[in-house]
């Protein structure tokens, strides 16, 4: 303490010389309306380089992600075609184009996910695409993981759907390795699981087997992933398991999408239309 205090009483001169100097600049810009506007706008001018600098940043890692994931997502798509999982589709946007043939039975439409919920009963997202791109109620949404949701409600730019995480919807679903059919529900828990129902105790699996959608419906293509089996159990008196399946699809951070568009759909609504006016008849 007495060396600091000696320290200072050495310098004094210059601590002197540096508070007057601060009380004097405080005085010229608080009492000076031109140096005072001067300031002002050096500090926002610097301040203002510093947000955008940290933006760009921001924006920077934030691309890159973004970027990841739709490479990732272009990867996958290439592989399934490589390996004839699925039929030609025709694509957009981000994606390679397709030249469709007589078999093309899909269209994917790109979109930018805008709003998400994980936290509801009935979770629904929304989408930067709508009607002047092609995306119609009743539409499938995937992501590069697998199912999302599918298409309720249209507008000219922006769309809405269910989510997997909606007690109001279930999906035909199978299991990948014997075909064997049953419907995935959530059950309005954990964002993370949804159940698998109507699997009879006959059928064999293990966990960790693959559940993909059965394409008995049209809304999703057959072999769109699901998930896989977490733990099942079959309980007492019942006919069916109880199978808890964990989701591929991270609906906490969904970022980019595509809406399926069934090309055929018109057609197979209109058979559906006459076997029911048939059952009707009879």
């Amino acid at each position: 303490m007495r060396s600091l205090f000696r320290y200072l009483f050495r310098n004094y001169g210059f601590f002197l010389f540096v508070i007057l100097e601060i009380i004097a600049l405080f005085l010229v810009f608080n009492y000076n309306s031109y140096q005072k506007v001067k300031y002002l706008n050096s500090s926002n001018v610097v301040a203002g380089s510093v947000y955008n600098s940290f933006n760009s940043v921001v924006s920077y890692f934030a691309l890159a992600r973004v970027n990841e994931e739709l490479a990732t997502e272009n990867a996958k798509l290439r592989s399934r075609f490589q390996a004839d999982e699925i039929n030609p589709m025709v694509f957009e946007n981000e994606l390679p184009a397709f030249v469709p043939s007589d078999s093309t039975l899909f269209r994917f439409v790109s979109a930018k996910v805008i709003n998400n919920s994980v936290n509801r009963p009935f979770n629904y997202i929304t989408l930067n695409k709508g009607r002047k791109d092609g995306v119609k109620p009743d539409q499938g949404i995937i992501s590069a993981s697998g199912i999302v949701g599918v298409v309720t409600n249209v507008l000219e730019s922006y769309s809405m759907g269910l989510s997997v995480l909606n007690q109001r919807w279930s999906v035909s679903s199978k299991l990948k390795k014997n075909g064997s059919l049953g419907s995935l529900l959530w059950d309005g828990d954990d964002y993370r699981f949804a159940e698998l129902m109507e699997i009879p105790f006959h059928v064999e699996f293990q966990l960790g087997d693959t559940i993909i959608t059965s394409g008995y419906s049209s809304v999703f293509p057959e072999g769109v992933m699901i998930g896989t089996v977490y733990a099942f159990d079959k309980p007492a008196g019942e006919n069916y398991y109880d199978i808890t399946v964990k989701l591929t699809t991270n609906f906490k951070a969904l970022s980019y999408v595509e809406v399926v568009e069934n090309l055929h759909v018109d057609e197979i609504k209109e058979l559906e239309n006459l076997i029911q006016e048939d059952e009707r008849g009879n």
